[in-house]
C-alpha cells in the first residue's frame, strides 16, 4: 500500500516527560519539564487583563472575517512599540514594522524561509546549546545551521568563546540571540557583553535576528527590551522574533510578530511585500483573536497598566523561586554548587545536572525534567522547596 514505507517519528521529548508525569500517581511530584509559567496553585493562569479584553471583544466585535496578511494594523503597531519603544527614530522615520505570525514559533519559521529564499547561501549561527526547536526549524527551511558557544562544560557563560567563534562566521550571515532570559540555560549577556557582541556583528556584517520570547520575565519589560533596542539603534538591518505567550498568558492562541527593522521606508516596503508573499504560502493569513487582545490591552492605559503589574508578579515570583531554592540547598552543603540559579534569568535553568541525576530524580523521587538538566523554575511548588533541595541533594551525593 501507498503509506507501508512510512516509519514513526519518536516522540517529543518535552510532551513525553508531560504524559509520564501525568501518570505519576506521586502526590508530591514536581513539573519542572514544560515551558509554562505557573503560579503558587501550579496552574497557567489566564491574566485578568487578558480576560478583560476578551470581555470587551466579545462584546464589540463585529466580524470574524480574515486580517490582511501582516496581521491587525492595531497589533503590529503596538507591538512595535513595545519591542523598540514607542519613542524609536525607526517608527518615525517608517523603518520598522510587524508581520503578525502564530506564535514566536511561526514567526522563527517566516524569518528562516525568508533568510532562504530573500538571503539565498546565509548559513545560521545559534548558540550551544538552544532552544531544540531553533534547530529543525531552519534546517527544514534549508538553511546551514552552525554553533556559537555559549555555556561550556562548567556549565558557565563563555562569552570569549562565543565571540571567538562568531567572528569566524562567513561575512553577511545571520546570527541568532536571545534577548534575554536564554532558553533552555538562563545565562542572560550583560550590557558589556552585548556591546562586544554588536562590535563582532557590525565587523563581520552578520544579519542579527534576535529571538525576544520573554518580555517582561529578566529584568522587567523595559530592561528586557535593552539589547534589541542597542541593536535596532545601531544597525541598519534587524530581524525579530516577539512572542506573546509568555508574557500575555496567550499560548494557545498563538500570538506572535516578525519585525523587520530596515534601512529606509522604502525598503521596508519591499522586504514586507517578500514576507506576506512567503506567509501566505505558509498560513494564508494568521490569528486574530490573541493579536486583538493583545491590541486592546496595550491600547488601554488602565488595561496596560494592569497588564504590567502582573507581568512583574509572575517575574518576582520567578526570582523569589531562583533565590528560595538556592536557600533551600544551603543546609545540604549546596548552596555555591547551584549558586548560579540565582544569577540565571527568566524560566529556566541549566542546573548542572547530569542526565543520570536527571533520571534519578525522576525514578525516585517524582522530579520531572529535561535529561540535559534544564529545569523550568517557574514549575517549582515554593511550600515544598525543602523536599526538591533534598532530593537534588540525594542524586549529588558521591
Amino acid at each position: 500500500m501507498h503509506f507501508d514505507a512510512i516509519g514513526r517519528v519518536p516522540g517529543d521529548p518535552i510532551l513525553g516527560l508531560m504524559e509520564a508525569y501525568a501518570q505519576d500517581p506521586n502526590p508530591r511530584k514536581f513539573d519542572l519539564g514544560v515551558g509554562v509559567y505557573k503560579d503558587a496553585q501550579g496552574l497557567t493562569p489566564i491574566p485578568q487583563s487578558v480576560k478583560l479584553a476578551e470581555q470587551r471583544l466579545v462584546d464589540r466585535q463585529t466580524t470574524k472575517t480574515y486580517i490582511g496578511g501582516h496581521g491587525e494594523s492595531a497589533f503590529g503597531k503596538a507591538i512595535v512599540e513595545l519591542v523598540l519603544g514607542a519613542d524609536s527614530p525607526l517608527i518615525t522615520e517608517q523603518r520598522a514594522g510587524a508581520t503578525q505570525t502564530p506564535g514566536g514559533t511561526g514567526a522563527l519559521r517566516l524569518s528562516a524561509d525568508f533568510i532562504a529564499q530573500c538571503l539565498p547561501g546565509r548559513g545560521v549561527w545559534l548558540s550551544n546549546p538552544t532552544w531544540p526547536i531553533h534547530e529543525t526549524i531552519f534546517a527544514a527551511a534549508g538553511v546551514k545551521v552552525s554553533h556559537y558557544p555559549y555555556v561550556g562544560s562548567d556549565n558557565r557563560l563563555d562569552v570569549e568563546a562565543m565571540l571567538a567563534a562568531l567572528n569566524e562566521a562567513p561575512k553577511g550571515d545571520v546570527v541568532l540571540l536571545h534577548a534575554c532570559c536564554h532558553n533552555p540555560t538562563g545565562f542572560d549577556l550583560s550590557h558589556d557583553d552585548w556591546r562586544r557582541v554588536l562590535d563582532v556583528v557590525r565587523s563581520r556584517n552578520l544579519v542579527p535576528l534576535i529571538d525576544f520570547a520573554y518580555q517582561g520575565f529578566g529584568d522587567g519589560l523595559e530592561q528586557d527590551a535593552w539589547s534589541t533596542r542597542l541593536f535596532a539603534a545601531a544597525l541598519p538591518e534587524v530581524l525579530i522574533t516577539s512572542s506573546c505567550s509568555k508574557n500575555f498568558g496567550l499560548y494557545r492562541d498563538r500570538t506572535g510578530a516578525l519585525i523587520v527593522c530596515a534601512k529606509t521606508a522604502d525598503k521596508l516596503v519591499d522586504i514586507r511585500s517578500q514576507l506576506a508573499n512567503i506567509a501566505r504560502n505558509l498560513w494564508s493569513t494568521p490569528p486574530d483573536h490573541g493579536a486583538a487582545v493583545v491590541a486592546t490591552i496595550l491600547g488601554d492605559p488602565e488595561l496596560k497598566s494592569l497588564w504590567a503589574d502582573e507581568v512583574e508578579t509572575m517575574r518576582l515570583r520567578i526570582a523569589q523561586l531562583r533565590s528560595g531554592l538556592v536557600e533551600a540547598l544551603e543546609p545540604h552543603g549546596l548552596r555555591e554548587r547551584f549558586a548560579h540559579i540565582g544569577v540565571q534569568r527568566g524560566m529556566f535553568s541549566y542546573t548542572g545536572l547530569t542526565p543520570e541525576q536527571v533520571k534519578q530524580l525522576r525514578d525516585h523521587h517524582s522530579v520531572y525534567m529535561v535529561n540535559s538538566g534544564r529545569a523550568n523554575v517557574a514549575g517549582i511548588d515554593a511550600t515544598r522547596l525543602d523536599l526538591l533541595a533534598e532530593a537534588i541533594a540525594e542524586v549529588c551525593r558521591p
